[in-house]
């Protein structure tokens, strides 16, 4: 932008600044947000690289502030209300509980301890579809072995885990599915 037409914008802003706020005003509904779209709007105008001549220098302006008042009630719009971060401070973290912390703590070494346990073949089978969440045939593929067998492997690794952990386990898929083992 050249200097003289960024000189021009600035005194045509300054000259027309209630008149702009007075539009705005009327058209945001809000007097801040009108104040700081009009703010945002001169610094724009300090930094911008605009077109070499501008038809309507008076809209152009205004135009740039609804711009960013929209952009603004877009950002503020994301933003938590106040009765939000309330409510979010009322919630309990049960996670934050010292007991429950230890508790969980002990149970992870519990099953890392039972993982441990486990023939090294079926411990990777597990860990492949519980942790990893590899389907059947990617992990027989891995081992070289029938995706029927890593049904057993994986079967027989997680009744061993929950045994260790004092749980029952319950298949979540095939014949049996939704009843714990014996």
């Amino acid at each position: 932008m050249s200097e003289a037409l960024k000189s021009m914008l600035r005194a045509l802003f300054l000259e027309r600044y209630a008149q702009f706020r007075r539009h705005l005003q009327n058209r945001l509904g809000s007097e801040d947000l009108a104040n700081d779209a009009l703010h945002e709007t001169y610094l724009r105008v300090e930094s911008m690289n605009a077109p070499a001549f501008i038809k309507y220098p008076s809209a152009y302006l205004y135009r740039i502030a609804l711009n960013i008042a929209d952009d603004q009630r877009k950002s503020n719009a994301r933003m938590l209300s106040v009765p939000e971060i309330e409510g979010l401070y009322e919630l309990a973290d049960e996670l934050a509980d010292p007991v429950r912390t230890v508790e969980v703590r002990a149970e992870l070494a519990a099953l890392e301890q039972a993982l441990a346990e486990l023939p090294r073949r079926r411990r990777g089978i597990v860990i492949a579809a519980r942790v990893d969440q590899l389907p059947h045939s990617e992990i027989a593929q891995r081992f070289g072995v029938s995706p029927r067998t890593v049904e057993k492997e994986l079967r027989a690794g997680l009744e061993h885990c929950c045994e260790r952990l004092g749980k029952d386990f319950v298949q979540r898929y095939g014949p049996g599915a939704g009843k714990p083992s014996k």
